[in-house]
């Protein structure tokens, strides 16, 4: 069996990693990198506000799963709902139509996507978070649209399908 080793193996302890601004709304810090896992993976955590909701969107060559850590998301799967809480796992493959919307106060998730080709298009739908406390910026659903037609990573199939 092969096991050519992509990257080095590492740690992150609880409030490393580089904390960003999502324009979609929300905090993510990043655990793990593309560069760090060989392109792999891209795996971030994201502390949301209750009433943030996504775009219905896909992401091509990328599947993502969302574990939900706090709180609680209403997730759009292919046009079924269902309520996922902590410790539940909601996991959109590659091509797959999906959004969400935080129904919960503290609410927060990791997000695991595999491989870690859309990496481009977060640095592009972001801004690094000047101070550890900061935790909030502006939301601006073109400006990730934009990303996503420029970066590649995410297209925008539709609006928020929520009430």
């Amino acid at each position: 069996m092969d096991t050519k080793k992509q990257s080095k193996s590492f740690i992150r302890q609880a409030g490393e990693g580089e904390r960003r601004w999502f324009y979609g709304g929300g905090v993510h810090t990043w655990l793990a990198t593309a560069e760090e896992t060989g392109g792999a993976s891209l795996i971030y955590s994201d502390t949301l506000e209750r009433g943030k909701l996504t775009p219905m969107h896909i992401h091509p060559d990328t599947d993502e799963a969302l574990y939900i850590l706090s709180g609680e998301i209403l997730m759009n799967l292919d046009g079924a709902e269902q309520r996922v809480g902590a410790g539940g796992l909601a996991m959109a493959l590659r091509g797959q139509p999906h959004a969400f919307k935080v129904t919960a106060e503290n609410t927060s998730l990791l997000c695991f996507q595999t491989p870690g080709n859309a990496q481009a298009f977060y640095l592009g739908a972001s801004t690094p978070l000047p101070t550890d406390d900061a935790a909030t910026g502006p939301v601006d659903f073109e400006r990730i649209a934009e990303s996503g037609r420029l970066n590649g990573g995410i297209v925008i199939v539709g609006p928020p399908p929520f009430d």
